[in-house]
């Protein structure tokens, strides 16, 4: 729920996988996310969930 959260909101917020940081573009039903990392927007992929990160 709180991907879902983040990927609604206008202000960017500091999640990772795997280390990297990455935007969330759409969190889908099946508990994946699709996102790509910031430094490379172009490379799409699906995660589960319970790998992202959220920096508070």
């Amino acid at each position: 729920m709180r991907a879902e959260e983040i990927s609604q909101s206008p202000e960017m917020k500091h999640v990772t996988y795997n280390g990297k940081q990455v935007y969330i573009q759409q969190v889908n039903e099946n508990g994946t996310a699709r996102v790509f990392p910031l430094d490379a927007p172009q490379s799409e992929f699906d995660v589960q969930l319970t790998n992202l990160y959220e920096q508070l």
